[in-house]
C-alpha cells in the first residue's frame, strides 16, 4: 500500500513540475478559466480474448473486442493562482453481457467495469477559442465478471441448497494512473462539447474469485489495461 501511494505522488509531483516548466515559458499569454462538470458517455476498449477464450468451450457467443458503452460524469475547475490548471474528478462503469440456452441451461456471462479518480490537467495556453487539456486521472477501479448457470427459477428454499443453478464471480481491484487528452469546445459562456479520451493503466491489479478467495494462473492479458473516448456536454462557466 504504502509503494502504491509513494508511485502516484511520484507521478503526480513531476506532472506538476512538467506544467511549472511549462508556465514560465509562456509569459505574457491570457490564462483561460472556469469551471463546469456534466455527464460522460465513455466507450472503452478492454482486450476480452482471453475471456473468450473460455466461454467460446461451452458455445457461449464471444464478446466484441470493439469496445463497450459506459456512463459517468466529470467536472473541474481552474486553479486561479496557477494559470492554465485545473483539477476535478472523473468517474464511470458500466457492463457488458452475453447469453445462450446450452443444453437446457441458460448461460450468461456478465463483464463490469468501472474507474475513476482525480484529475489533473494542463490546458495548452497558445491554443485560444478552445481548451486543449493533457494531463491524467489519479484513482483506481475494478473489473467483475460473473458466469451464470441456470435451468430453472428459484424459490427459497433453493436459494440455500446446492444445485443445479451455478453463479461464479471473478473480480479485479486496481490503481490507475491514465494519461489523458481532452478538448472542450465552449458553444456560449455557459455550455460547452467535450470530447476526449485516455489509457486506462492498470496498476497493481488484485484478481479474488467469489467470497474474496484467492485465484492464481489469470491470463496476462486479461487486464484493465484499455483505450477509451469520451463525448459530452458540460455545463458552468468558459473563458478560453
Amino acid at each position: 500500500m504504502v509503494k502504491k501511494f509513494f508511485f502516484v505522488l511520484i507521478v503526480a509531483l513531476i506532472f506538476v513540475n512538467i506544467t511549472r516548466a511549462q508556465e514560465s515559458e509562456s509569459v505574457g499569454v491570457i490564462s483561460k478559466f472556469g469551471a463546469a462538470g456534466g455527464f460522460s458517455p465513455v466507450w472503452i476498449m478492454p482486450n476480452f480474448d482471453p475471456i473468450n477464450e473460455q466461454i467460446k468451450k461451452i458455445g457461449l457467443p464471444e464478446f466484441n473486442n470493439s469496445g463497450m458503452m459506459t456512463y459517468g460524469g466529470s467536472g473541474y475547475i481552474y486553479v486561479m493562482f496557477w494559470n492554465n490548471f485545473r483539477i476535478g474528478g472523473m468517474g464511470f462503469g458500466g457492463k457488458k453481457s452475453v447469453s445462450k440456452v446450452v443444453n437446457g441451461f441458460n448461460n450468461q456471462v456478465d463483464y463490469s467495469i468501472g474507474a475513476g479518480g482525480l484529475t489533473m490537467e494542463y490546458t495548452l495556453p497558445f491554443i485560444h477559442k478552445i481548451a486543449v487539456s493533457v494531463g491524467c486521472i489519479l484513482g483506481g477501479g475494478s473489473v467483475e465478471i460473473d458466469f451464470y448457470k441456470n435451468k430453472t427459477d428459484y424459490n427459497w428454499e433453493d436459494v440455500w441448497q446446492s444445485g443445479e443453478n451455478q453463479h461464479k464471480k471473478i473480480t479485479n481491484s486496481f490503481y490507475t494512473i491514465t494519461p489523458t487528452l481532452n478538448i472542450d469546445i465552449p458553444l456560449n459562456r455557459f455550455i460547452a462539447a467535450r470530447f476526449g479520451g485516455g489509457y486506462l493503466v492498470e496498476i497493481d491489479g488484485d484478481w479474488k474469485a467469489d467470497n474474496d478467495r484467492n485465484i492464481s494462473n489469470i491470463p496476462n492479458k486479461l487486464s484493465a489495461n484499455s483505450f477509451f473516448i469520451e463525448a459530452g456536454v458540460f455545463v458552468g462557466f468558459f473563458a478560453f
